[in-house]
């Protein structure tokens, strides 16, 4: 049977998803758990890969495994074996087909600025004192929202066969101190979130105008674009799928 689990996880000790020959990646974590438990060695396939350093609240991955489990109890057992920073939040069957990356329909990341400084929020949100204009760097994300080629904001050495993304919505907004930009597509690239942030924070801190921002996508240069913003504000939020990959009538929407 295949399934899909549900994990999150604090990115800030990993090397990011994947797992890497010198570096501790969350994906190996896992595997190493799941092996362990079930007594066969078991891989697994995330929904995406996350940088180094970046968190998550929502991922999925599959594993297909032969034995005969509870969920429920499975579930617990890895939560007691995992380190306290990943946790496994569902496990559900799915349809034999239902791939955790390629059967995904959208997937939500949020980057998190502090506005001045809060000691509960080191590590999860970027610490930011200069002014800036949220309203502008909302019209230069408006210009990214449809389909478009992100050249400009991906990491130069990817092993994508194209470059073009449908973002469905992308927007900042502002509670109390703290900063969110919220982007929903159906895929992303390899360090996209961070260069569109550290490129907004461009436009919104009055180094970059909104046209400026517009010429940068038409570009296709990543050398054009902002730097990357630092990895510990930017969390992936949310991965969904159709009902029709899960054996369940429940679905995760």
């Amino acid at each position: 049977m295949r399934y899909f689990f549900e994990v999150s996880y604090v990115g800030t000790r990993y090397a990011g998803w994947q797992s890497q020959n010198n570096a501790l990646g969350v994906q190996a974590v896992i595997e190493n758990a799941l092996s362990t438990l079930l007594r066969e060695a078991i891989a697994i396939v995330g929904s995406g890969r996350t940088d180094a350093g970046v968190h998550c609240e929502q991922q999925f991955f599959h594993a297909d495994i032969s034995k005969s489990f509870e969920a429920e109890k499975l579930q617990v057992r890895l939560n007691a074996f995992l380190p306290p920073d990943i946790s496994i939040k569902s496990i559900r069957a799915v349809i034999p087909e239902a791939h955790a990356r390629y059967s995904a329909r959208a997937r939500t990341y949020e980057y998190r600025i502090c506005l001045g400084k809060d000691p509960f929020l080191e590590g999860f949100a970027l610490r930011w004192h200069r002014p800036l204009d949220i309203q502008t760097m909302n019209r230069a994300a408006a210009l990214i929202v449809g389909t478009h080629d992100f050249t400009a904001f991906s990491k130069v050495k990817t092993d994508v066969n194209h470059f073009i993304c449908e973002v469905r919505s992308a927007n900042w907004k502002l509670r109390g101190n703290i900063l969110t930009f919220r982007i929903t597509a159906n895929r992303f690239l390899r360090g996209m979130v961070r260069a569109l942030v550290g490129t907004l924070l461009d436009v919104g801190s009055g180094k970059m105008s909104v046209a400026g921002f517009a010429d940068i996508i038409k570009a296709k240069d990543r050398r054009k674009a902002g730097a990357n913003a630092p990895p510990h504000g930017l969390f992936l939020m949310r991965v969904t799928y159709p009902r029709s990959v899960f054996v369940s009538a429940k679905s995760n929407k």
